[in-house]
């Protein structure tokens, strides 16, 4: 039997002043974690428990799909090397030597192990499908450590990856962990919503995120709450409402005298029109196997995306441009930037250029300081607009994209605003946008890894053919902490019993009181018979403050051995209503194990 007065679960009154979220001031506060450096924390007692149950039902689930590993965290270079990613992960990646001088890396993923494995070990199609997984530390030099658990630097995560020997097969390997995925954080409490996302720097096509709304979160999520589309802001799509064009004042460009309005707004409001009818200019330099000048425009009232503008390039990353930069690409400075006159790369030669790019020859390929210029499809069909004229204090009117000017690329690459159509055909919602926290994604690699670390299998046809890959991540801590960004109120959090530390606390209101102590000791012990985790708050402290504490761990169930007791009754408390219930004494155990069992069987229905 777990007493309290044996463990160590320290408290405290206030939160740290560094912390900004729920989560991470509650979890501090309740004794789950204590902070040992920037973005590295020890998990205590309590936090270890539920950290345990999490992993447990992950397990379990997981199970019933493939087979679990436990890889190294400590990785020597090469892999990363033949993946093309030594250098692609830049400084997030923890990089050390060992003795000899030998390039070593602490693990932030296994894509290229698992690869490395299957290489040496998989012969035929005979051996497929496989699907790996295993639950690892995983390490990542994050730049701005912050919000507790939910931005750190070592973190525990599921990771698992499957072979196929063609993409029907990768098919139901996909569906096989969406359809884990979602038992997992059902059995774990949570709330969640699937969204479309991006690969990001693991590759790959088809993606889901699994997020929950919180306001702690630093994802957005646009979603329909008509039809049930939803996509991170990296991938969202809207239905845009037409616009009403100004009236053209010529035939072409006309350009106007706009002194100090360098900024969208001010020259809005000049020309009395809306930011609508504005194209905006974002220049940047973007890194290939070399840095290029690249020009984004879209409409002045729409955000420009980066993630989504680096995949649309296929640049590994963007920086925007120095004043040099600007004066020597775009011939002007910033806030008059514009499309017209600009020396850009033909749709026609990029395909060429591109691939010259990221093989890094491209000394001839931008002799002239050509510029790529990439258009968001808002402008698709626009007409007599208005953008900077490449001239400090001057703008143009009547610019017509398609007329004016040309581009290298036609693309997605704004972010949704809240109030966009839905994109989805005949809906007709309005898209919605929230903040939210991943726990997991899920991805399809194709042949990113398997192809590059040269994984060969023989087919049926006894060809030799290369298997494809998915990718898939689920983050430990992040289920506890986007279950306690849900379920909080101001005394405290309050956990799914298949996660708390302890389904129930028994608490002795005065310990000095031998027949209280005798009924709670008597009861904690039928519970715990009922196969129940149970803590007994044993401790020689006020009614008060046991109830304070016991409202801020976490613990779903709190059952108070009091004064009514010597009459058969005590007092049953649920955390999540704040309600209490006066309950038979021969009657309470049967009363929780019934909550529980009714809880558990609601999360496996959903």
């Amino acid at each position: 039997m777990h007493r309290w007065s044996k463990l160590f679960i320290p408290t405290l009154r206030e939160a740290p002043a560094d912390a900004e979220v729920a989560s991470h001031r509650l979890l501090v506060r309740a004794g789950y974690i204590r902070q040992l450096g920037a973005g590295i924390y020890n998990y205590l007692f309590l936090g270890q428990r539920s950290l345990n149950k999490i992993i447990a039902i992950v397990r379990q689930e997981m199970d019933k799909i493939g087979q679990e590993f436990y890889l190294p965290g400590i990785l020597p270079k090469e892999p990363w090397v033949e993946s093309g990613r030594w250098t692609g992960m830049g400084e997030n990646m923890f990089r050390l030597k060992d003795r000899k001088g030998a390039d070593l890396c602490l693990g932030m993923t296994h894509e290229e192990i698992m690869t490395s494995i299957a290489r040496n070990e998989l012969r035929s199609y005979k051996q497929l499908p496989q699907i790996w997984y295993q639950i690892q530390t995983k390490f990542r030099d994050e730049p701005r450590p912050k919000s507790g658990l939910l931005r750190v630097r070592q973190f525990t995560m599921k990771d698992s990856y499957s072979f196929d020997i063609d993409a029907a097969g990768l098919d139901k390997s996909f569906d096989l962990h969406d359809g884990v995925y979602r038992t997992i954080f059902t059995r774990c409490g949570l709330k969640f919503v699937v969204v479309e996302a991006d690969s990001g720097s693991m590759g790959g096509s088809q993606s889901q995120e699994f997020m929950v709304y919180t306001e702690a979160g630093e994802d957005f999520i646009a979603s329909c709450p008509v039809c049930g589309y939803a996509a991170n802001l990296e991938k969202a799509i809207s239905r845009l409402e037409p616009v009403t064009e100004l009236e053209p004042t010529a035939d072409k460009p006309e350009e106007i005298y706009t002194p100090g309005m360098g900024a969208i707004a001010d020259i809005a409001a000049f020309l009395k029109m809306s930011p609508a009818n504005d194209i905006k200019c974002v220049a940047y330099m973007a890194l290939f196997k070399d840095w290029q000048p690249v020009a984004a425009f879209l409409r002045g009232d729409h955000d420009l995306n980066e993630t989504k503008l680096l995949r649309a390039l296929g640049a590994r990353e963007v920086r925007f441009m120095t004043g040099e930069e600007l004066a020597l690409y775009m011939r002007g400075p910033a806030g008059y930037l514009g499309p017209v006159g600009l020396n850009i790369v033909g749709a026609s030669k990029w395909k060429f250029t591109h691939e010259e790019l990221l093989k890094g020859e491209s000394k001839d390929v931008n002799p002239m300081g050509e510029i790529i210029a990439i258009v968001d499809h808002g402008l698709e069909g626009r007409k007599n607009m208005v953008c900077g004229a490449n001239k400090l204090d001057y703008h143009l009117r009547n610019v017509t994209p398609g007329r004016d000017f040309g581009w290298t690329l036609l693309a997605d690459i704004r972010s949704v605003n809240e109030g966009e159509g839905c994109p989805k055909d005949h809906c007709g919602g309005k898209l919605v946008v929230g903040k939210a926290v991943e726990v997991g994604h899920i991805f399809k690699l194709g042949y990113k890894y398997s192809e590059s670390m040269g994984v060969r299998v023989l087919d049926v046809n006894g060809k030799e053919v290369t298997p494809i890959m998915g990718s898939y991540g689920i983050g430990i801590e992040r289920i506890l902490t986007a279950a306690i960004e849900q379920s909080n109120d101001a005394n405290g959090f309050w956990l799914p019993t298949s996660i708390a530390p302890f389904a129930v606390v028994v608490t002795i209101t005065n310990a000095a009181d031998a027949a209280l102590r005798e009924t709670g000791e008597m009861l904690a012990a039928e519970l715990e018979a009922a196969g129940l985790d149970v803590l007994l708050d044993d401790r020689d402290e006020r009614a008060g403050v046991k109830f304070k504490d016991a409202d801020l761990i976490g613990i779903p169930y709190r059952i108070n051995v009091g004064k009514k007791a010597g009459s058969g009754q005590v007092e049953l408390v649920a955390r999540a209503k704040a309600a209490s219930t006066d309950v038979a004494m021969g009657e309470v155990v049967a009363h929780v194990k019934q909550r529980v069992e009714e809880e558990q069987l609601l999360a496996s229905s959903s």
